[in-house]
């Protein structure tokens, strides 16, 4: 991280944008999301799954320096450092937490489970994990997961939803999908392949 990524993350804290409940709220959150996406990607040998946890680790770092900044402009006393402790042992204890996910995720960036000796130990995994992104002509764009009957119609569990920086975990049948969103998704390879075709608009998916 640059040193002016952290005068900016320093620059949040100071303007109050946030408090600490809701920042601990995202990386309890983000924490689950990625030690459910690195086994994923390690079960199925996905570096693209892969490669998002490691993006999710660099967001862990910036949660922590924001709570870091906003707990250091609160203590006033030594006693106040002290009462603010706690906190900042649960902020490390998550990005502990974070940090062994992307470890687990580097396993498979390093190629490891490309080796035949990895994939018969394992063996072939059913169920697969993706992540695709909405483009422009997807029937999916303006439309709620309901709307669409995603689940029912791919047989696709939408596991997280990637809007910009942002993110959207354990979306439900109320959520809007909008163009430019990456969805993480698992399901079986022919449910998958549903979801990729029609998250690109390449043709029409239909309930059987």
């Amino acid at each position: 991280m640059t040193e002016q990524e952290v005068d900016e993350i320093v620059d949040q804290a100071i303007s109050h944008k946030r408090n600490v409940k809701d920042i601990l709220v995202e990386m309890k959150d983000t924490s689950e999301l990625m030690v459910d996406l690195a086994y994923s990607a390690l079960l199925t040998n996905s570096k693209d799954i892969a490669e998002e946890v490691r993006e999710l680790e660099e967001k862990m770092d910036n949660h922590r320096y924001e709570i870091e900044a906003m707990l250091l402009l609160s203590a006033r006393t030594p006693e106040d450092a002290a009462d603010l402790s706690g906190i900042l042992h649960v902020v490390v204890a998550a990005e502990d937490i974070a940090d062994a996910a992307e470890e687990i995720a580097d396993v498979v960036l390093r190629g490891v489970g490309d080796h035949p000796i990895y994939k018969k130990m394992l063996g072939e995994a059913e169920e697969q994990v993706v992540r695709t992104k909405v483009v422009s002509g997807s029937e999916l764009i303006g439309k709620t997961l309901g709307d669409m009957r995603v689940s029912s119609r791919t047989g696709c569990y939408i596991r997280a939803i990637r809007r910009g920086s942002a993110w959207i975990y354990d979306p439900d049948r109320n959520t809007k999908i909008f163009e430019g969103d990456v969805l993480i998704a698992s399901g079986t390879k022919s449910a998958v392949d549903a979801l990729i075709e029609l998250s690109k608009g390449e043709k029409p998916v239909t309930e059987e």
